[in-house]
């Protein structure tokens, strides 16, 4: 195994470094970075890591313990970003309810039971247990995220959300943590297959790139009509 990450790999960096920007500048240009302010900041603060993760690379190695930290750590520290993230987008669908106070007392509920589940899952271990513990947190967020963002998809349905910007935003999203989640599956099933080293960063491109489309595409009061929402697939 290289000690450096191949073309292919360095092109798909940088390909979701641009995205992670492009988000945020077509954010501010379609006036939504306010709006969405935890998801824009979600994605700036993705573009820091990453560029914090090419520099930990480029002077220790990829498999040096020095880039293992940085990379799980980091990893750990987004994943909650995007959970928050996941949560402002239930206060957007159930803004006209009133409920934003019950919204986060149950999200700060959740956040703190997957910290101590995954605590408890790797307590026993003696060795390198705190990068254990970032690593597990990080999988069962991804998963609790999943599960998250259908509940929020069928909340959009029942209700008849039809902001287009919001729906795209959603849907997103469910692709994407659908996406990790196999992946994180075939780690576990397959732990030598090299292959999935490849398959986490080309996904990782999928999120920037569209809600960049989404910010840009729709104004912040599109609606979509009841007809074409009851279309999307369930």
């Amino acid at each position: 195994m290289p000690d450096s990450i191949g073309y292919a790999q360095a092109a798909i960096w940088f390909l979701g470094t641009i995205l992670e920007v492009a988000v945020v500048v077509c954010a501010v240009t379609r006036h939504s970075f306010r709006r969405y302010l935890c998801l824009n900041l979600y994605m700036f603060f993705s573009f820091l890591v990453s560029v914090g993760r090419y520099q930990a690379l480029s002077h220790f190695g990829l498999r040096s313990s020095e880039y293992k930290f940085v990379y799980y750590y980091s990893d750990a520290v987004l994943t909650i970003f995007l959970y928050l993230a996941l949560i402002t987008l239930y206060l957007h669908v159930f803004d006209e309810m009133k409920v934003e106070k019950y919204v986060r007392l149950a999200a700060v509920i959740l956040l703190a039971g997957t910290a101590l589940f995954s605590y408890g899952v790797v307590q026993q271990s003696q060795h390198r247990m705190l990068t254990s513990f970032v690593y597990e947190l990080s999988q069962n967020l991804y998963f609790v995220g999943l599960v998250l963002t259908y509940l929020l998809w069928g909340a959009i349905l029942k209700l008849r959300e039809t902001r287009t910007q919001l729906i795209q935003l959603v849907l997103s999203l469910g692709v994407y943590f659908s996406a990790f989640a196999a992946t994180f599956a075939l780690e576990n099933m397959f732990p030598k297959l090299e292959s999935v080293t490849y398959i986490a960063p080309v996904f990782g491109c999928l999120l920037p790139l569209a809600w960049a489309y989404a910010f840009w595409r729709f104004p912040h009061d599109a609606r979509m009509s009841t007809a074409r929402l009851a279309m999307v697939p369930r």
